[in-house]
């Protein structure tokens, strides 16, 4: 009676948001009286092999170990996800599963964080231990479409409500019970193997197996925004690494046609063109009135391979000023100009950068990622120049551009650096509670909606300054 008195005692400290006494005081009770322990806990820092994702992954790993040390347990097993295995596909989860399987068989949980999640290790064991690992349980904060959403196939469209999926910020855990069923199936099922969109959504589906396996837990502690019960928080997609990359070094390539220009380039004017020093609209056709400049490559309905190609080829020519990143995006995407040089500071130019929103081609066996186009697609110049010395090449020109472009990263050892602030579709496409205001960079598509509107209300910073 005594244990599970001090298991009631923790969880009413977490629930009522305990004191700095009671905090130190929850910890001694954590580390005396709790069951479960740190070294069976196995944390997955979700982390990318850019070299500054790789170091905060490395700086969120010893933060966890010297919180361990202090907490006097032994430590927990920290992986750090781009580092634990060769193929570069693990980001999607389900082809690591049987790794963590065999690699951590005596562990209890597996807990997957992103680089910026915060965890507070005693009361997080004080969690999950109202959870017997041996039994299967998902848990997480829960999100929920609130109507049926292209990124999710328009998945349980008569309710959507009614299914959901982790955020990925706080963080979200697997039972060892549940975990090795999900590697039996894995082992003797035969997995779809097509197209990774939204991956935190697509994971709910394979644990929920059509009404098969466990829905996902709602867990009050994982939080977005610290408070006194929360035993994870989240910081920042959009990290502060300096001052933002200048305009002269953002050169922003826009696709169009001549069938948009008097629908979507407007929209472009009104907008983000103006946050823009290096900007060019390329179309089928020259336009003066615009002005577009037109590749020689004639439109096309299914893909813009033959274009994206063609643009990546004139940055480095003379036509064009010499600059250290280059976008492209198409003529419907609503995209923060400041925002995004904001985030480009954190990355090296001299690096061979690829970033955007990651999304993947049969990665469950093999297969590969791609920066989907829709969302914008950011190339340093050293990555636009490996990828056009390389000889990678559209077996169309109408072929899928962003497709196309993954084939050849994969190929060069490029990584797909994913950043979750790049957006496919349109807000209302997306759980409200993962959309910020303040910090999202783009969006895509301008149906059913007012996209000037979307952008004042998503995009438009409205302290913004003219920066240099």
């Amino acid at each position: 009676m005594e244990f599970y008195g001090y298991i009631l005692l923790l969880q009413s400290l977490y629930v009522l948001g305990p004191t700095a006494a009671d905090r130190g005081q929850t910890q001694v009770y954590a580390r005396r009286h709790t069951a479960l322990g740190l070294e069976e806990v196995v944390i997955v820092i979700q982390s990318q092999q850019n070299p500054f994702h790789a170091r905060r992954g490395e700086i969120k790993k010893k933060e966890l170990l010297k919180q361990a040390a202090q907490l006097g347990q032994g430590p927990p097993h920290v992986i750090l996800l781009h580092d634990f295995s060769d193929y570069e596909g693990v980001w999607s989860i389900l082809p690591a599963l049987p790794h963590f399987s065999t690699s951590f068989g005596s562990a209890s949980w597996f807990l997957f964080v992103e680089e910026e999640t915060r965890v507070s290790l005693a009361p997080l064991l004080a969690v999950l231990e109202r959870y017997p690992a041996s039994e299967e349980w998902f848990l997480g904060r829960r999100l929920q479409d609130i109507e049926a959403s292209i990124i999710h196939h328009y998945a349980f469209a008569e309710d959507p409500a009614v299914f959901g999926y982790p955020d990925p910020a706080p963080g979200w855990a697997l039972s060892s019970a549940l975990l090795h069923r999900l590697v039996e199936r894995i082992h003797h099922e035969h997995l779809k193997s097509d197209f990774t969109i939204d991956l935190k959504h697509e994971i709910a589906l394979f644990i929920w197996n059509e009404g098969k396996g466990q829905k996902l837990t709602r867990v009050p502690e994982f939080c977005r925004e610290a408070g006194d019960h929360c035993v994870t928080s989240f910081t920042s997609y959009l990290p502060d690494c300096g001052p933002p990359v200048p305009k002269k070094e953002l050169f922003v390539a826009v696709k169009t046609c001549q069938k948009f220009h008097s629908e979507r380039v407007p929209v472009v004017k009104k907008t983000w063109e103006r946050d823009a020093d290096l900007l060019e609209f390329y179309s089928d056709v020259s336009d003066e009135s615009i002005p577009t400049v037109s590749l020689g490559v004639p439109n096309t309905l299914r893909g813009h391979c033959g274009k994206t190609f063609a643009i990546m080829k004139r940055f480095l020519s003379d036509a064009v000023p010499k600059t250290d990143w280059l976008l492209i995006v198409d003529d419907d995407t609503l995209i923060s100009l400041p925002r995004l040089r904001r985030l480009l500071s954190c990355y090296d130019p001299r690096d061979a950068v690829s970033l955007g929103e990651r999304y993947g081609y049969g990665l469950v066996q093999s297969g590969y990622s791609y920066p989907t186009g829709g969302a914008g697609m950011v190339l340093s110049r050293v990555a636009v120049s490996e990828i056009v010395s390389s000889g990678c090449s559209c077996y169309t020109l109408d072929a899928p551009d962003d497709m196309e472009l993954g084939m050849c990263l994969k190929t060069l050892d490029i990584p797909i650096t994913h950043n979750p602030l790049f957006h496919q579709a349109r807000p209302d496409d997306y759980a409200e509670a993962l959309l910020s205001s303040k910090e999202a960079i783009s969006f895509h598509k301008h149906w059913n909606i007012d996209p000037i509107a979307v952008y004042n209300k998503w995009l438009r910073d409205t302290d913004q300054r003219d920066e240099l």
